[in-house]
């Protein structure tokens, strides 16, 4: 539950619901930055979210040693226009403790 509530609310640009989804120490890895806590996960969020125009698709999802990897095709005006995303969820008390966005 706490993955598609990130999912659509990041695609809706709706930070209040996707941070959420976190628990207070939660670690987002992106672009090789690390964001710790909801404050630095707040304003990762927001910024995502005014940098760029995309659109996500799912392309999968799957389970690996107690993550879930959720694949997602972007496509945008970002640099690269396209690139395939691996989004690793780690869960706790059913929010999300730990992301990594990776291609």
């Amino acid at each position: 539950v706490a993955i598609a509530s990130f999912q659509k609310a990041h695609d809706e640009h709706d930070t209040d619901t996707a941070i959420a989804a976190f628990t207070p120490s939660a670690i987002v890895l992106d672009d090789g930055k690390t964001y710790t806590g909801v404050e630095e996960i707040r304003s990762w969020l927001d910024r995502a979210a005014s940098e760029y125009t995309y659109t996500r698709t799912l392309t999968g999802v799957e389970s690996e040693d107690g993550n879930v990897i959720v694949h997602n095709h972007l496509a945008g005006d970002f640099p690269g226009g396209e690139v395939e995303l691996h989004y690793r969820f780690h869960l706790r008390d059913g929010h999300i403790d730990r992301l990594e966005i990776a291609p």
